[in-house]
């Protein structure tokens, strides 16, 4: 199966998580996805301004293996439960400290924060998903609430295992990091939910005074601790917080990304093909030189002038065959090609290419998705937008990826960010002034946003299924504006 989501990542970001989630019966998965960037053409995106190289500085890719998924009542209870992994890992490390002990410790403290983190997200969408009763919201934010200091509680009574003469300041400090991860995403998901609940405070006052309860008391625990907090008269703090989490972040998810070094593709036949053009026009300049001498003989004029001529039709016919070559190269391989893999154990690979498409090449279904619901029936018939494909083919192996996990995992997910910097450049102003006039028949003028819109059509396909989704994406010469999905 693949789960696709997308969201605005920043001002100038688009980001697509697409999950491969593999099939346990399964030891060879394979899947594709494609996608179709449509750029209006006045943007003056094409091959001669925009290279592959450009496309590939403005996307980035992690992969990661996709977050073991528990409920928040199951994270702390229970024999084989995150927590009590953990505890194991940490007496095994507290009674024997070896470098291998020390790495499984790190490395289950951060696969339970990153649990934590993604349980606290997925409670939190739930309970604010709109599909609840009223009286089922107040349970569930009591439950949420309990569960997660019972997390906490029994992750932080943990510290004495290592609080032993054995264990140096540094081991015991990954202890820490993972805390204050905990506590800054408890407090982030609990503010969400809050945001959330205050649209109807009526009705959940109570829920509203619990959350708040839990707040103020892990405020209370982060001011023990010297963890950093929000202050709302030293800015330079507040900086230094969100350096902290980015920093605290990426430590914590450095335990689920994988190892993806990119090399070219198809280098071999590229090869091939390059030697294929040049014997080609050797072969024509060798025909033409050698029946000319038959005729005229060696040293002759005529013969002078057309070797001349034969080794500049030799040339040339070397740059067709090799731009009829590379275009049959560029159909049919990828630009990149990158091992997946788990320490120095290849769980996988993603094979990765990018090309300008013309009109008459793009899939009939690609295009009636792009025609629908335009915003100016017009639209239809001047559609002359650029359009990129950018296409990537992913194969897992479940065995090896399963082999090398403590926790079951589903597969992995990648994540792309698009970049639109380079879009813009050539954008109007975002805002155009309208005139108006009013009752007193004056005039006045009104700011109106300039936008332009990207569509973009993503074909997936796997285990012989094939879906499409389709995003129109708002962008002015400030940013991006907004990403919808169109059904």
């Amino acid at each position: 199966m693949i789960d696709i989501a997308t969201k605005i990542h920043d001002q100038f970001s688009i980001e697509f998580k697409v999950g491969f989630v593999t099939r346990r019966k399964m030891r060879r998965n394979d899947f594709s996805v494609y996608m179709w960037i449509f750029v209006p053409n006045s943007l003056d995106i094409n091959p001669s301004t925009y290279s592959k190289a450009d496309f590939y500085r403005d996307v980035k890719s992690n992969v990661r293996l996709i977050t073991p998924r528990y409920l928040m009542r199951d994270i702390a209870c229970g024999e084989n439960s995150p927590a009590e992994r953990l505890r194991q890992a940490m007496e095994r490390m507290a009674s024997d400290p070896t470098r291998t002990a020390i790495a499984e410790y790190e490395n289950q403290i951060k696969i339970f924060a990153a649990i934590v983190k993604s349980a606290l997200r997925e409670e939190v969408v739930h309970i604010s998903s709109g599909d609840q009763r009223v009286d089922d919201v107040r349970e569930l934010c009591r439950a949420y609430c309990h569960n997660a200091q019972q997390i906490l509680a029994t992750f932080r009574r943990m510290r004495q295992i290592i609080n032993t003469p054995t264990i140096t300041a540094e081991t015991r400090g990954s202890f820490h990091y993972g805390d204050e991860f905990m506590s800054y995403t408890l407090n982030q998901s609990t503010y969400r939910l809050i945001k959330w609940l205050a649209q109807d405070r009526a009705q959940y006052t109570e829920q509203i005074e619990q959350l708040s309860d839990l707040l103020r008391r892990e405020g209370d625990y982060r001011k023990q601790m010297n963890y950093l907090m929000v202050d709302k008269e030293d800015r330079l703090e507040n900086r230094n917080l969100i350096y902290t989490h980015g920093v605290l972040k990426k430590y914590v998810e450095s335990a689920l990304y994988l190892r993806v070094p990119k090399k070219r593709d198809g280098v071999m036949i590229e090869q091939i093909y390059l030697s294929i053009a040049a014997g080609l026009s050797m072969i024509f300049a060798t025909i033409i030189s050698f029946y000319f001498q038959q005729r005229y003989g060696n040293f002759t004029w005529p013969f002078f002038v057309v070797l001349v001529i034969s080794y500049m039709g030799k040339d040339r016919i070397k740059e067709l065959a090799r731009y009829y070559f590379a275009h049959r190269k560029g159909s049919k391989y990828y630009d990149n090609k990158a091992r997946i893999s788990i320490g120095e154990r290849t769980i996988g690979w993603i094979k990765e290419g990018v090309d300008f498409l013309q009109r008459n090449k793009i899939p009939q279904e690609v295009m009636r998705l792009r025609e629908q619901q335009p915003i100016a029936p017009a639209e239809r018939l001047i559609m002359d937008d650029k359009v990129l494909l950018y296409r990537k083919w992913v194969h897992i192996d479940r065995e090896q990826l399963v082999a090398h996990n403590v926790y079951h995992t589903d597969g992995i997910n990648d994540i792309i960010r698009l970049n639109v910097n380079n879009l813009i450049h050539k954008m109007d102003n975002p805002y155009i002034s309208l005139p108006q006039i009013d009752e007193a028949n004056q005039l006045y003028r009104v700011n109106c946003k300039k936008v332009y819109f990207l569509n973009i059509v993503m074909q997936y396909q796997y285990d012989g299924k094939t879906d499409y989704k389709r995003f129109r994406v708002s962008l002015s010469r400030a940013g991006i504006e907004s990403i919808k999905e169109i059904k």
